[in-house]
């Protein structure tokens, strides 16, 4: 018998983690169960799948709507049912650009040259050369044809159009040149736009991937000047399908019928955009003539950059893209639970990519049908999780997180009433650096299978690896927007969790295919399986404790540091400015409580029966106390927006805004509203305390 590589450590590690105290959630004896289940998972666990599938899954380009997308949909579907899971796909009518249409870039003086919106063909890479490749572009374009002159607007962030009106230079009637980062790039057309830009071109400059960082491909894994990223500029006070905000966007030929916007009222945007490589920015940034930048504004190419190309430099862009309803289909499987199948533990990565998506998503996607794998051989050999198991696909991310959105709209009563945790693992295993960002509950979770957790590269568990030299522990971020937990838990309050293996990558290119990511990713193939090991052992360890195992002293912690930092920020504009007393006190109500609760849960799990009636209402219990942080008022900056706790930063779209009411106040630099946020905290606060108290009464009956 071949002897699985990562067999060894485990034994070690579960012989010393037997000696230990048990795992939240669990008695002493689940929680010996429950090492042994793991123990199997990874004897079970095929580390040579994952390569397989990522082939296979990254054979073509499959853009939402495209047939090979529903060739990597069925795909999907037939290994997880092989596996032993059952298999439901939800169709959605979304209406989106599915294609490019046409569009052009052209210097038209001092001298014409079209500029070129395509990867160049690289000699022994087969894959640049796939028919199915299409140019640079940004899906929800507005259409026009315009000839104007030109500003560089440095990453097209509010602050940096700001910037330019306080140096002087008018954007009214001009095409913008940004460069992509700092914000998600449908505000740099937001911002152009509100700034009455006549249109936009975006471009990915080589100080933040190209050759300043290093070798470019095929060389090396950064931009080659030819390299575009593609990308949605979707940028709706939701999240999901344009037209039907807070209801799902269910086929349009179906039984219910959904009520949809008409595609005039939608919050689409009207001004031509569309990406552009460097090496084609270059020629129109070394021809301006205007002042010089300011010293941070600075990028790569070797000249000084300027903030304007005067009257003498003029460049016509068209676009012509249509939009129209398009099919989107998630694909679900489950493995029910023994014991509570109305209590879920969902992982997700979505499949629809912009090229082959080799990194993303498709590293995400093949990691999660090895688990499918695994998981069911566990089920096979008798071995069921007492919660469910839900492992999703989503369709139609990359246009603007739709398909995961639709499905949260359209289980939203389910979900609030079954859903444990949603773990996101979009891009999951894009590199050999590790990170995560999580609600409160689940940081332990990452941090102790983390423990369990053996790094490829090294004599370390991954713990240490991920653990840099000056910290005590390693860092876990907060969720902010960009992938698919945003319904999950700013719209509903699941707690959600993001996590997975990451690195320099050739983002939303024509170049993210299979030859990259073995040449350049990681070559031996070793990341998938451990990114499958912590994906696989956080939801054993949340399907299979008897209480959900959250930690709920975590709360408090991170809410009095959330409230502090926002105190001081206010401070900085409003030094009368006392604090926010009521949520203050709600806190520390709320500490002494889950205190209390947490040693109750330990004495409670060492008794000898524990009624399965009683454990499920507690259990429901548990899944309510997240709910306490969602508001049907929702944000001012767009009521989808549900949860107090966490939101996207409704400015730049990918940001984590913790405590997003306040965020919004210090962003407008507002103390208007302060004593409501107080109110409403504070209220969300004891809402939490009076639930844990509740529980705690219950337990210790």
């Amino acid at each position: 018998m071949k002897i699985n590589f990562l067999l060894i450590p485990t034994i070690c590690l579960f012989t010393l983690q037997l000696t230990i105290a048990q795992y939240e959630g669990y008695s002493s004896s689940s929680w010996e169960k429950q090492l042994k289940t793991e123990a199997l998972f990874f004897e079970y666990q095929n580390s040579k799948s994952f390569k397989n599938h990522l082939r296979k899954l990254t054979v073509r380009p499959h853009v939402v709507g495209s047939k090979e997308n529903e060739k990597v949909q069925e795909y999907i579907s037939k290994i997880m049912q092989d596996a032993g899971l059952s298999v439901k796909k939800y169709p959605y009518d979304v209406y989106l650009p599915k294609e490019p249409g046409y569009s052009l870039i052209e210097i038209i003086t001092p001298k014409r040259e079209v500029l070129n919106q395509k990867e160049d063909i690289i000699l022994n890479d087969s894959f640049s050369r796939d028919s199915l490749l299409w140019k640079g572009w940004n899906a929800f374009s507005g259409s026009g044809d315009i000839t104007a002159e030109v500003v560089y607007a440095n990453y097209g962030r509010k602050e940096d159009f700001e910037k330019l009106k306080e140096l002087g230079i008018k954007v009214k009637g001009k095409v913008v040149l940004a460069r992509y980062g700092g914000n998600f790039r449908g505000f740099k057309a937001k911002f152009a736009e509100l700034n009455g830009a006549k249109g936009l071109l975006i471009f990915t400059d080589p100080k933040d991937s190209g050759f300043t960082k290093g070798l470019v491909y095929p060389e090396g894994p950064y931009y080659n000047n030819s390299t575009i990223q593609r990308g949605s500029l979707l940028t709706t006070d939701f999240t999901g399908d344009p037209l039907t905000p807070f209801e799902p966007a269910l086929p349009l030929d179906g039984k219910q019928k959904i009520k949809r916007l008409s595609p005039k009222d939608a919050q689409l945007h009207s001004i031509p955009v569309t990406p552009i490589a460097y090496g084609e920015a270059e020629k129109i940034l070394e021809q301006m003539k205007g002042d010089p930048v300011p010293q941070a504004w600075q990028g790569g190419l070797p000249f000084t950059y300027r903030l304007d190309g005067g009257k003498d430099l003029t460049v016509r862009l068209k676009v012509d893209q249509k939009i129209d309803f398009v099919r989107a289909t998630n694909v679900v499987g489950m493995i029910k639970g023994s014991d509570a199948p109305n209590e879920w533990i969902i992982l997700g990565s979505h499949y629809d990519a912009w090229g082959f998506g080799a990194t993303d998503p498709n590293s995400g996607t093949a990691m999660l049908l090895n688990l499918s794998e695994t998981l069911g051989k566990l089920l096979k050999e008798g071995n069921r999780p007492k919660r469910s198991i839900l492992i999703a696909h989503w369709d139609a991310e990359e246009h603007g997180v739709i398909g995961s959105s639709e499905w949260v709209e359209q289980m939203r009563e389910e979900l609030n009433a079954k859903a444990v945790v949603y773990m996101n693992f979009d891009g999951g295993v894009s590199g050999k650096d590790f990170g995560a960002s999580s609600a409160p509950t689940l940081k332990k979770l990452l941090l102790e299978v983390s423990k369990k957790i053996q790094y490829p590269y090294s004599d370390q568990n991954l713990y240490d690896f991920w653990k840099k030299k000056d910290q005590i522990k390693p860092y876990i971020g907060n969720l902010g927007g960009g992938s698919d937990h945003i319904a999950f838990y700013m719209h509903v309050g699941v707690p959600s969790l993001s996590g997975g293996a990451g690195g320099p990558n050739l983002y939303h290119s024509n170049y993210d295919s299979f030859r990259f990511y073995e040449k350049f990713v990681d070559p031996e193939f070793k990341m998938g399986p451990m990114v499958e090991q912590m994906a696989g052992i956080m939801a054993l360890r949340m399907a299979n404790g008897i209480l959900i195992p959250y930690n709920l002293n975590k709360y408090h912690h991170d809410l009095k540091i959330h409230f502090d930092s926002a105190t001081l920020k206010i401070k900085k504009y409003n030094n009368t400015f006392e604090g926010f007393k009521k949520a203050s006190d709600a806190i520390m109500q709320l500490e002494e409580t889950s205190q209390i609760l947490t040693n109750n849960i330990e004495i409670f799990l060492k008794k000898n029966r524990l009624p399965k009636k009683m454990l499920s209402k507690l259990n429901q219990q548990l899944i309510a106390l997240e709910k306490s942080f969602i508001s049907e008022k929702g944000m001012y900056y767009g009521s989808w927006y549900k949860s107090l706790y966490s939101s996207s930063d409704p400015f730049s779209g990918y940001a984590s805004w913790i405590l997003p009411g306040l965020e919004y106040e210090i962003a407008l630099k507002s103390s208007g509203r302060l004593k409501e946020w107080d109110e409403r905290y504070s209220k969300a606060i004891n809402s939490l305390n009076t639930k844990m108290r509740k529980l705690n009464n219950q337990i210790i009956k």
